[in-house]
């Protein structure tokens, strides 16, 4: 590459970042690798002739997405030795990413979940399709396959995501009033309270690794969920504290123990109680609520 090409090339990958991030990340689930991923697409996108590329955009999420494809099967078989439950890595976000919907769908944690049901290229297909409204024209040069191909693939991984898709989310002010009624509930030990803001079937799921004590399978039901967090609680020994954010663009709470940062919990709202809790307390995933990272569909 000429340092006369090299200026325009990082001008047009640095407009694009953020936008490159969100893909990866949506595509993996876990924003170490997306900031790997991102790595390698620079490295091919330096050696592009520009003056033969149409769409910039389209391009260069078609490297990211055949990286990230590469690294989510990697990523796969690591999750088959992973001891527990894996969850996506959270990332701390700005609170305006729940006014583009799209884009507060597409990171948020109850369909991330889901998003881990797809075989890869159904995922690939999905996100680049629902979230950021690629063409299946696009898509198949991304994915390296026909466009007919990609329309049933994308009609199939659409079927499964809805038929597992949790019931439309609550906005952001009532999932903010839940939480902080859940809080209040765990902090003063209200048992009553507690069970008045989960729904009868609430499930929880919990990420430690194997590094930090977590729940090894889903905990469902009311009765159970409100034994697991007051139990806990009165076993931890240390001073634990909830602080209120905002986790791939939905309102969540910050976990502090004696100061320290022990875990992120988020939670799914519907008809004002909570139906899904994921509480990621893996330290190798909480890297991305240390700063804010920026998000983007464009």
């Amino acid at each position: 590459m000429t340092d006369e090409s090299a200026g325009p090339a990082t001008d047009i990958f640095v407009a694009h970042r953020n936008l490159l991030f969100t893909v990866a990340y949506e595509i993996l689930g876990s924003a170490t690798d997306a900031e790997d991923v991102l790595q390698e697409t620079w490295l091919r996108w330096v050696d592009v002739d520009l003056d033969q590329i149409h769409s910039r955009r389209a391009y260069l999420v078609r490297i990211t997405t055949r990286q990230a494809l590469n690294r989510l099967r990697t990523l796969q078989r690591r999750k088959e030795d992973y001891v527990g439950q894996w969850l996506p890595e959270p990332l701390l976000t700005a609170p305006d990413v729940a006014e583009d919907v799209l884009l507060a769908e597409g990171v948020s944690m109850a369909l991330m979940v889901v998003l881990e049901t797809l075989a890869p290229t159904e995922r690939a297909v999905f996100v680049l399709h629902e979230s950021f409204g690629f063409t299946h024209d696009e898509i198949a040069d991304a994915v390296e396959k026909s466009p007919a191909a990609v329309r049933q693939i994308a009609h199939r991984a659409r079927a499964s995501v809805e038929a597992r898709r949790p019931r439309k989310a609550a906005s952001p002010a009532e999932t903010r009033k839940v939480l902080a009624a859940f809080k209040l509930s765990i902090e003063t030990g209200d048992v009553q309270a507690l069970m008045d803001v989960l729904a009868p079937d609430v499930v929880v799921l919990a990420d430690g690794g194997g590094i930090k004590q977590a729940v090894p399978n889903p905990v469902r039901g009311a009765d159970k969920v409100a034994r697991l967090f007051l139990g806990g609680l009165k076993k931890a020994g240390g001073a634990l504290a909830a602080h209120h954010t905002t986790i791939n663009g939905r309102p969540a709470l910050l976990v502090t123990m004696d100061d320290q940062l022990d875990g992120v919990f988020a939670a799914s709202v519907h008809d004002g109680r909570i139906a899904g809790i994921y509480y990621i307390r893996n330290p190798e995933k909480l890297s991305g609520v240390e700063a804010e990272i920026a998000l983007a569909r464009w």
